[in-house]
């Protein structure tokens, strides 16, 4: 069951890499995302949008603070902890979509279910089929992801985000790569997710039209939280 709060949480969370000179990429940032918000963080490049999002996603861990999610305190995670709750609580979209070349778009997607292992490989297959259906992709589940157009290729990206069932999707620019239809189509799946399922998403963009379906827009520049910046 979930927790009462906000699904995200962070406290004074920074991340620096270590080194001769030492680079700051998340600086002091601390914020709250509530349950079925569609929040975009934007900023000018190098600004640490995605070194936050890695944060928030437990895919990096902070030099200093802490990150909660659905209420728990994530810091004193060993590896596999990480590994059960990204997997069980988190989905992951990305500009390019990482889907596996040699699996079809139906394994694709159920390739997160076999991994947590909680239910049947039937099971998994049939959930997966039904996402991929959802996202209009019938007639397609046995094709290889070089066999589909790039909006084609993302959508699986979200049904296999989706496959289980997480309280948070992660987007780090999901549409840049993507033409101008293919963009609008990814960031009406991603809205409908809050509206209609209940999803937080939290999207890394530099797209402004991609960006104005948010509940809540977030700026980031040279690391810290900066609400006046505006996209020039």
């Amino acid at each position: 069951m979930s927790a009462p709060g906000p699904v995200i949480r962070v406290e004074h969370v920074s991340r620096t890499l270590a080194g001769e000179v030492p680079v700051t990429l998340v600086n002091d940032v601390s914020l709250e995302i509530a349950r079925g918000e569609f929040v975009c963080v934007m900023g000018p490049s190098g600004s640490g949008k995605s070194s936050l999002l890695y944060l928030l996603g437990l895919l990096d861990v902070p030099t200093q603070g802490r990150v909660w999610i659905d209420g728990e305190d994530t810091s004193g995670f060993d590896d596999d902890r990480l590994t059960d709750f990204r997997l069980a609580r988190l989905g992951y979209v990305f500009q390019f979509h990482f889907l596996l070349a040699e699996f079809s778009a139906l394994d694709n997607v159920a390739l997160p279910m076999r991994k947590l292992g909680r239910v049947s490989d039937e099971a998994a297959r049939a959930r997966a089929a039904g996402l991929l259906d959802r996202f209009g992709l019938e007639g397609q589940h046995h094709k290889r992801p070089s066999q589909l157009s790039g909006g084609q290729r993302q959508r699986v990206a979200i049904a296999r985000a989706l496959a289980n069932d997480p309280l948070v999707i992660l987007a780090d620019e999901p549409t840049g790569n993507l033409d101008s239809a293919a963009s609008a189509n990814v960031r009406d799946i991603l809205r409908k997710l809050t509206r209609e399922f209940g999803k937080t998403v939290v999207a890394v963009t530099h797209d402004a039209d991609f960006a104005s379906a948010a509940d809540r827009r977030i700026g980031i520049v040279d690391g810290r939280i900066d609400m006046a910046w505006r996209p020039g």
